[in-house]
């Protein structure tokens, strides 16, 4: 299998982090995601220039718009959405987003 191929079947692969806040009937929300690639990061360094030296929750926001899905692939969030996730607690933005940039879930890191 050539390098590129591999790297497509790798960046490929979803991860999932559970959002009680965003739940129902006591059950959290799973958002799934794929690793964060090097265009969506130039994307959104081109709207919020300052997204890796100190992110603001705009830029945390639009992130999240543009990594969440379904458990079927389809976005979770529209654009529409936006004045919403600004008006989420900043602890749900930054854990979200967080898990988002580090290409693991919380789940995930809380087995280590």
């Amino acid at each position: 299998m050539s390098i590129s191929k591999r790297i497509a079947e790798r960046t490929s692969s979803k991860m999932h982090i559970e959002v009680a806040e965003w739940g129902e009937k006591g059950t959290p929300e799973k958002v799934y995601y794929g690793p964060l690639l090097a265009g969506e990061l130039n994307r959104i360094q081109r709207k919020h220039p300052q997204f890796l030296n100190s992110a603001s929750f705009e830029a945390m926001v639009d992130l999240i718009i543009l990594k969440a899905e379904t458990g079927q692939g389809d976005k979770l969030f529209t654009l529409e959405d936006k004045a919403i996730l600004m008006r989420e607690e900043v602890a749900v933005i930054s854990t979200v987003a967080a898990s988002f940039m580090s290409g693991s879930s919380v789940e995930d890191a809380e087995k280590n």
